[in-house]
């Protein structure tokens, strides 16, 4: 094993009490909110990540002051009054989806020439239909092919008016539309066509919103108004822990036989991540549940039939956990993964087989059979949710070796510190 592959070892019943580190997903939300605003906002509980960095990264190329204490979970930023003081900028953001779909609507409201690209991988993420919504809008963006990055955008202010968005690939470029679209010159309208994906996460979104003073109404189910003249106010916001990072210790629970409470995230949590839990109380764990903490108990495990659409990020963690169950499991509704930072129904697939699982692949998701089990060199395809769902099924099965799992920093840098703590 060399130093780019970590052995999970396979632990007994798990009883811990987490509290994993804060949401990516809010994180980034509150630092594009807070970079809008007109004032100074403190956010706390903020996710030090790849991810992060990356979108803290790009505020500061915009001329914006943006502070950061207690190892970067406590961050200050200076708003710009949707107006980026820098009105040209060549910014990076790896392959970081929020930061790079975040921006590129942003940056349209000001005035300026910028361009917003990516890693390898980023550039192979479809963005054409945020860039379509956004042109709908009066806005000069363009994109390569008219729909990878890089991203340009020549921002003279967005005039408004109606969109239509397809709602299938990602719900992300929603949610940047919304966040862009208090600064724009007259009522914006957003309306989804074709369904949504991961629908939780727009909620999510105007929760957010919300809480820097925004309102976002729906007359309709999918259907999106933001009056013209609203801003955000500067205010002190507190991140949740992340629910998709928590999905992995409740996955061990349910792996292992034992117990796990994750403090911070509850029945009040504002992310859909966390019914996932829900999934597990079908497949027969032992869920309790109060406003702020959830705890997980295992026990046998029989297989379900889920419909993950709306918590696709979780997708990956049942199906470590299905791969114990003593009945089929069938997932389906997670097409939108495939242009994730890797093709994850294909990869969960592949790397699954080679732990002798019975898996058929489907356009939208996988039945995964009963099958026996045996170790493997798992290739982690540099996606932080291949190698961590992976690392949990290594918990029970000997023998699951991963390799790059320093790819966990784009969401989550300690993950396997906390995994040590159980002696795996």
């Amino acid at each position: 094993m060399n130093s780019l592959s970590r052995e999970i070892r396979p632990v007994g019943p798990i009883s811990a009490t987490i509290r994993p580190p804060g949401s990516k997903s809010l994180t980034n939300r509150a630092l594009l909110c807070a970079a809008l605003a007109d004032g100074q906002s403190h956010i706390g509980n903020a996710l030090v990540s790849d991810d992060t960095r990356y979108m803290i990264g790009a505020l500061r190329a915009l001329g914006l002051r943006v502070h950061e204490d207690a190892g970067g979970t406590e961050i200050t930023v200076t708003g710009c009054d949707g107006r980026f003081p820098c009105d040209a900028a060549d910014l990076f953001v790896g392959d970081s989806g929020t930061a790079m779909r975040f921006l590129t609507a942003a940056l349209t409201v000001g005035e300026g020439r910028y361009t917003v690209d990516g890693d390898e991988r980023m550039r192979e993420r479809p963005i054409g239909d945020l860039i379509d919504g956004l042109r709908q809008l009066g806005a000069d963006v363009s994109a390569r092919d008219g729909n990878y990055p890089p991203v340009t955008v020549c921002a003279d202010g967005v005039p408004g008016g109606e969109c239509s968005i397809d709602g299938r690939t990602s719900s992300q470029f929603i949610s940047a539309v919304l966040m862009a679209s208090p600064y724009a010159k007259g009522d914006v309208t957003v309306r989804v066509a074709n369904g949504l994906v991961s629908a939780p996460y727009v909620a999510m979104t105007r929760r957010v919103m919300a809480d820097y003073g925004v309102t976002v109404e729906e007359p309709e189910q999918h259907t999106y108004h933001i009056a013209a003249g609203q801003r955000y106010r500067a205010r002190h916001y507190a991140v949740e822990p992340d629910a998709s990072a928590a999905s992995y210790w409740f996955g061990a629970a349910a792996i292992t036989g034992g117990s796990v409470r994750v403090e911070g995230i509850g029945s009040a949590s504002v992310q859909g991540d966390v019914a996932f839990v829900d999934l597990l109380r079908q497949m027969g764990c032992e869920v309790r549940q109060g406003d702020d903490w959830t705890e997980v108990t295992g026990r046998a495990l029989r297989g379900i039939v889920a419909d993950m659409a709306d918590i696709s990020d979780t997708a990956m963690t049942l199906v470590a956990v299905a791969l114990f169950a003593h009945s089929t499991t069938t997932i389906r509704g997670i097409a939108n993964v495939r242009v994730k930072e890797s093709d994850r129904i294909a990869a969960v697939v592949t790397e699954a087989r080679k732990l002798g699982a019975r898996v058929d692949e489907l356009p939208d998701g996988m039945i995964i059979h009963p099958a026996p089990l045996h170790g493997a060199v798992i290739e982690t395809y540099d996606d932080h949710r291949v190698a961590m769902s992976f690392a949990v099924v290594g918990l029970r099965l000997p023998g699951v070796v991963l390799t790059n799992p320093g790819c966990v920093a784009k969401t989550y840098p300690t993950f396997f510190d906390e995994l040590a703590r159980f002696g795996a």
